[in-house]
């Protein structure tokens, strides 16, 4: 599918564009209540929203090793091929990426991918039906290098700073574990 450039799918302005580096966050239908919703309304800012998000605020599915098994599968699961994944971690009830989508690839497209697969399979070991994953995600294009570095100190960080793990490495849902040696 051809990228879209800007546009909007309700009152989420995305950016969709091939090279272009993209700060990603999708959650599960049930992680931010409605009390934090409207306070979001009320503020500006992606730390907000975060703290919200690491409140670990509904099921909590992702905290399920193989939940987040599948998950993790499926981020890995084209790249290379589609995307270009370059940072990510799995928290209990959302999900941090850091992607460049390849050529003829749409950044809608390849997170509707995994929350399609990720949710078909989770429903099934979980012995449920209905929403899994929230309808649409957030993202952030990456402006320059310190925002860049920013982005993927965040994203590795996410854990620890939620009080899931005293180190990154310690995170058992992320790049960082998979680059030890």
């Amino acid at each position: 599918m051809t990228p879209k450039g800007w546009h909007s799918r309700g009152y989420l302005p995305h950016f969709d564009s091939p090279e272009t580096l993209q700060f990603v966050t999708f959650r599960l239908f049930d992680s931010l209540p409605a009390r934090a919703i409207e306070q979001m309304k009320l503020t500006v800012g992606d730390a907000d929203r975060d703290a919200f998000l690491d409140q670990g605020a509904g099921a909590c599915w992702l905290r399920q090793p193989e939940i987040a098994r599948i998950v993790e599968d499926a981020l890995l699961h084209f790249d290379g091929e589609r995307y270009r994944l370059i940072a990510w971690t799995i928290m209990p009830n959302h999900v941090h990426v850091l992607i460049e989508a390849l050529a003829g690839h749409g950044l809608g497209d390849i997170i509707s991918s995994w929350k399609r697969f990720s949710a078909r399979m989770a429903n099934r070991i979980l012995g449920r039906t209905g929403p899994f994953w929230r309808e649409d995600y957030w993202d952030t294009y990456i402006r320059n290098e310190p925002h860049f570095e920013s982005t993927v100190s965040y994203i590795e960080n996410n854990p620890v700073k939620a009080g899931l793990a005293k180190e990154p490495v310690d995170w058992p849902w992320g790049h960082v574990r998979l680059r030890r040696g």
